[in-house]
């Protein structure tokens, strides 16, 4: 039997990391979640890593793309958070974000990583990007990284 796993470490590799800067005072608690996870269990230069910033989650697939497209990645992370208001606006927001990078990330060559929040309320929000529900950043950086190792690997093995 053949077993293809992949590790963390992915010292040499680069990053792209988009972030949607609507609702940034959840957001930013996924970038750090994610650079940290990057550079201190990925141990990925930080000069390897470049961060892009967009208006809101609906814009991350389109930069996610050209990104992909610009070959000079060995992963994009996408990070955002859409919270539910009270209007059928979040429905719309989320689903195209979701729809998106899913498509994105299905017509790429590299790994496209899903860290967009998306919750009922503030509080829902405040616990996935690093309290109580851990840190989707970081999650999604995590995939990430062993994503770009399992690549290498298939590619080593097959």
């Amino acid at each position: 039997m053949n077993i293809i796993e992949g590790n963390i470490r992915a010292t040499g590799k680069k990053f792209a990391v988009v972030v949607a800067r609507f609702n940034s005072f959840v957001v930013e608690s996924l970038v750090e979640g994610a650079l940290d996870t990057l550079e201190r269990h990925g141990e990925v230069n930080p000069d390897d890593i470049t961060l892009v910033r967009v208006p809101g989650a609906y814009e991350l697939p389109v930069v996610t793309k050209k990104l992909v497209e610009k070959g000079q990645f060995d992963a994009v992370i996408a990070l955002g958070a859409v919270i539910r208001g009270g209007t059928p606006h979040f429905d719309f927001v989320a689903g195209e974000c979701n729809k998106g990078l899913a498509q994105v990330a299905l017509d790429a060559t590299i790994p496209v990583a899903f860290g967009v929040i998306t919750t009922d309320s503030i509080e829902q929000a405040i616990e996935r990007s690093g309290t109580k529900a851990g840190n989707k950043g970081a999650e999604a950086a995590h995939s990430a990284l062993e994503m770009v190792n399992v690549m290498a690997a298939i590619d080593e093995a097959l």
